[in-house]
């Protein structure tokens, strides 16, 4: 237990310097983007005179020299305050609140299906190597690995939405519906189908192939061997030997993809105009909203974090071999 705690509290103060740091360098990279925010706004506001830019400027603090901009932009994340939309006149905080669970909803929910449906491909792809069925499995895997995710959400809101309307094109929930328990639950879940499988596809092409190589790797070591000279079914050698040491690599890559699936999803949720906190990141980087940009990154930056830790803690769980450290 002492081992566990002393691991937990040296890998939160590395991920506190971490998040600092990529707060500094995420304010840096906001600032150089082109274009002056507080004309932007003014231009948008229809009213571009100096004096309104000026006191704009002031609003946004771009009055102040860059690096006292820095300064109050750490200590307000050190106090967890993410600033003020001037834009949209309201807390940074409260827009993120706002639209993160339809973030996190499709997130999972793609996370799940590449990671089962692609570990599922690449165990029988394995178990059926040089036959029909694993040229079938790898075909399709590189297949949904070159494609872009652009096209193939386009292509399936075309084919099941434009051609069968199976299954709607856009949008959370249906609009004006005014659903309530397991009807709503439904609702937002045929919303999700599309999204979801557009952008899990390329990792479920990943994981089918990296299960494939991993479990073709372990399967010619010696320990196997020993385990099928045992006498024990292959079903168990499969599953107790093969596959639970394939698995590490999967997990590196699962916790890779977890953090890339929030910042990853921006792209998805302007195709299917879906609610999350990557579509609020687009609409700010139009407006120059420099404080829910910074905002989206921090909160994206702080799941990535996360998800690295609970990666290296199921690490031990899966491989007892393996310590903290």
């Amino acid at each position: 237990m002492s081992k566990v705690a002393g691991f937990l509290g040296r890998r939160v103060i590395k991920s506190i310097l971490v998040l600092f740091m990529i707060a500094i360098f995420n304010f840096f990279l906001v600032r150089a983007a082109p274009g002056d925010p507080a004309e932007i706004l003014a231009g948008q506001s229809g009213a571009a005179d100096a004096e309104y830019i000026e006191k704009l400027r002031q609003d946004f603090g771009l009055d102040k020299p860059l690096v006292v901009q820095l300064g109050s932009y750490l200590k307000d994340v050190a106090t967890f305050d993410l600033g003020y939309s001037h834009r949209q006149q309201a807390p940074v905080s409260t827009l993120i609140l706002a639209h993160l669970p339809a973030t996190l909803v499709l997130a999972l929910t793609s996370f799940a299906f590449a990671l089962f449906a692609g570990v599922g491909l690449g165990i029988q792809a394995a178990l059926r190597v040089g036959k029909w069925g694993d040229t079938v499995i790898t075909t399709l895997a590189m297949l949904a690995y070159a494609t872009p995710i652009f096209w193939v959400g386009l292509m399936l809101v075309l084919v099941f939405s434009v051609q069968l309307q199976w299954l709607p094109s856009f949008g959370y929930e249906s609009v004006g519906a005014n659903l309530t328990g397991l009807a709503r639950v439904a609702d937002i879940a045929r919303h999700l189908i599309l999204p979801t499988i557009t952008l899990g596809m390329f990792y479920m092409a990943v994981y089918a192939r990296l299960t494939r190589a991993s479990m073709l790797e372990i399967r010619q070591l010696d320990f196997v061997k020993t385990a099928r000279a045992k006498g024990l079914a292959e079903r168990t050698v499969i599953m107790r030997h093969v596959l639970r040491n394939a698995l590490l690599p999967i997990i590196t890559y699962a916790g890779i993809q977890a953090g890339h699936l929030i910042g990853g999803s921006l792209l998805v949720e302007t195709v299917f105009a879906w609610p999350g906190i990557g579509r609020l990141a687009f609409d700010a980087l139009v407006q120059r909203d420099y404080s829910v940009l910074l905002g989206v990154f921090f909160v994206a930056s702080i799941v990535v974090v996360v998800v690295n830790l609970l990666t290296d803690i199921l690490y031990t769980i899966v491989d007892p071999r393996i310590e903290l450290k």
